[in-house]
């Protein structure tokens, strides 16, 4: 039976449901987004590993110039003083068409975005009220306008604002006392790195992350200081902490900075309402350090669309057991990551490293660690 969608939030996941709908099922849809326009003057960095590149395939991806891509062979681990540990083949989880992939969001947003722009995606709508109405249920903007749909998607990030109209069980983000600086830079001759690989090096309290968003080597770097209160006014003196255990790198953070505070969703709950679902981050925000965020914002879409396409009975149901499966997984190692990148102390630090160059050679641990992920 067609059916109506009301897709709330365009963000990476709003957009590949939006997708998926328009070039793979009758059903109608329409996607709104509280923002005036889409944000595609971002130019950091997302990491898409085969899980979800093998989504992007069936709506499109490949048509994507290879000048605006990367695909990075593997992840050199280094320590905080550049010397490396040791390095994982990403190139065991490819297939000649589906690969680890690197680029901007920009990128991804754009791509996303041009076979819904027009016809599907309406902005600066913001939800003032919800109820039912002969078994649908009835959305009114604050711009005056509505609709009746037979299913919401809440695709509008990890506070999400559809979440605070049909549940009335709270599930508050938490902050994580990390804080996340990024920046875009065009040499690493300072740092010793590879350019073809995704630099991982570990210090006291911060790891960074390196690697490039295209084929002319731009690098997305991103920092993570843990640190107990986030003060935007403040990242010169967090810098500091990483400079100080490593003075090579002054001049990567010598460009224009972006901050923000990370958060996470200590709770994964299910819809109270059977007609309404949630996507990517308003389902679960995972921390960033599996590089899974926008990989599972993609999954769930997918997940959700294969669910509405086939009229799965107890639809919410089987959505919520099969994403609370995968995102534990998910989340249990995005957790683990972050504490091991931290460790201050060096013996610690020492026992991380030891341990790190025997499993990361050992095909079972690879295969049941990043290869239940990579390869869902």
């Amino acid at each position: 039976m067609k059916k109506k969608l009301a897709i709330i939030g365009a963000g990476i996941a709003g957009l590949t449901l939006a997708n998926l709908m328009k070039k793979k099922s009758d059903h109608e849809f329409m996607l709104y987004e509280k923002q005036e326009s889409l944000s595609l003057d971002e130019g950091y960095g997302i990491q898409l590993s085969t899980n979800s590149i093998k989504i992007l395939n069936e709506i499109g991806f490949g048509k994507i110039s290879n000048e605006r891509i990367f695909h990075p062979t593997g992840v050199d681990f280094y320590n905080i003083k550049n010397k490396k540990i040791c390095d994982l083949d990403l190139t065991q989880f490819n297939t000649d068409v589906i690969k680890y992939t690197t680029l901007q969001r920009s990128t991804l947003i754009e791509f996303l975005k041009d076979d819904v722009y027009t016809q599907h995606l309406r902005f600066g709508k913001k939800i003032k009220e919800v109820s039912e109405l002969k078994g649908k249920v009835l959305i009114k903007f604050d711009d005056n306008t509505n609709d009746l749909v037979d299913i919401v998607v809440g695709a509008d990030g990890i506070f999400s604002n559809t979440r605070s109209f049909f549940e009335k069980k709270k599930n508050e983000p938490k902050f994580k006392k990390a804080i996340a600086i990024r920046t875009i830079i065009k040499s690493k001759s300072e740092l010793n790195i590879s350019e073809e690989k995704i630099s991982i090096i570990m210090g006291k309290n911060c790891h960074l992350v390196i690697y490039p968003v295209n084929r002319n080597k731009d690098l997305n770097l991103i920092c993570i200081i843990r640190d107990k209160k986030y003060n935007p006014d403040n990242i010169k003196s967090l810098v500091e902490k990483v400079i100080r255990q490593n003075s090579n790198f002054e001049k990567v953070f010598e460009n224009d900075l972006k901050s923000w505070p990370l958060y996470f969703t200590s709770q994964i709950l299910p819809s109270t309402n059977n007609k309404v679902f949630y996507i990517g981050d308003a389902f679960n925000g995972f921390l960033p350090t599996l590089a899974q965020g926008a990989g599972q914002s993609i999954e769930s879409a997918f997940e959700l669309f294969n669910l509405v396409k086939e009229e799965s009975p107890d639809i919410q149901k089987i959505y919520f057991q099969e994403r609370l499966k995968r995102a534990k997984i998910v989340r249990k190692r995005s957790n683990f990551n972050f504490i091991a990148f931290h460790f201050s102390s060096p013996i610690l630090q020492a026992i991380r490293n030891f341990f790190m160059k025997f499993l990361i050679k050992r095909k079972s641990f690879i295969n049941s660690y990043l290869g239940t992920v990579y390869k869902n």
